[in-house]
């Protein structure tokens, strides 16, 4: 930090975690000068869009847009037409941390990220000297079931959990088989969409060594032989994440600035 006039960020992912603290920190009146940003790949679904402008209203106050001025299928070309992997995860860098790191250009920024004090991991933190990271959550001690406490007293949980674990792209290659076998239910035209930049015959596809159609087919062989043994009880899914989610994955830091 240089001394100059400090600005405060905070990155808005369309995922519980950065939308919680967004709200936390304005009910507690923290930070009154924070800039809400999200940064749009373009391939983001509808429910995130929808939740953003929720969380908008209650905010009162704009989430600005940031994007890499380009779309996926450009850096895809860019990257010699290699599908971005948990090693290769160009996408996070070309289309969230690039816009996110020129949004700040060489202002002095504090940049608040949703880490829980349960949670044992750092997820992307900048290099650049002028940016210092902040956790708030870690700090105050909050962990999963407050996050849901500010959540459900708020803008609610984004719809995408009941199918989903993570925001993020529609293609994004963490998704486990049963989030894949959701997109194609909840969304066929993006799973067909995501579908078209696989090419099998050249090794290139979104789960190593399977297409997506042999993915969501043993999504749905496994899905029928867990609900033979399964029992309604009659809970809501919101009441099912709560209680029964999924935790997050540690392995998957480097895209916390997407799925946070």
């Amino acid at each position: 930090m240089t001394g100059k006039k400090v600005r405060h960020v905070l990155g808005i992912s369309g995922g519980k975690d950065s939308a919680a603290l967004a709200i936390y920190l304005k009910d507690q009146g923290l930070v009154l000068d924070i800039e809400y940003f999200f940064t749009d790949t373009g391939a983001e679904l509808p429910e995130v869009y929808e939740y953003l402008d929720k969380l908008e209203a209650y905010l009162g106050k704009e989430i600005l847009r940031l994007n890499s001025g380009r779309d996926f299928e450009h850096w895809l070309k860019i990257h010699g037409n290699f599908l971005p992997s948990a090693r290769q995860r160009w996408c996070t860098r070309e289309m969230k941390i690039k816009p996110f790191e020129q949004f700040v250009g060489d202002d002095d920024v504090i940049s608040y990220i949703g880490i829980r004090a349960d949670e044992d991991r750092e997820g992307y933190i900048s290099h650049r000297s002028n940016i210092k990271a902040v956790f708030p959550f870690k700090d105050d001690g909050l962990v999963r079931d407050d996050i849901f406490r500010i959540l459900e007293g708020s803008v609610g949980i984004p719809e995408y959990y009941e199918w989903r674990s993570r925001s993020g792209c529609y293609f994004c290659f963490f998704q486990q088989r049963r989030e894949w076998l959701g997109l194609k239910r909840n969304h066929p035209d993006r799973f067909e969409a995501a579908k078209k930049f696989e090419k099998p015959e050249e090794g290139y596809t979104w789960v190593q060594g399977m297409t997506l159609d042999e993915v969501v087919e043993r999504a749905e062989r496994a899905e029928m032989e867990a609900s033979k043994k399964q029992v309604k009880d009659g809970r809501s899914w919101q009441e099912v994440m709560i209680q029964e989610g999924e935790e997050d994955d540690p392995e998957d830091q480097a895209c916390i600035i997407c799925a946070l």
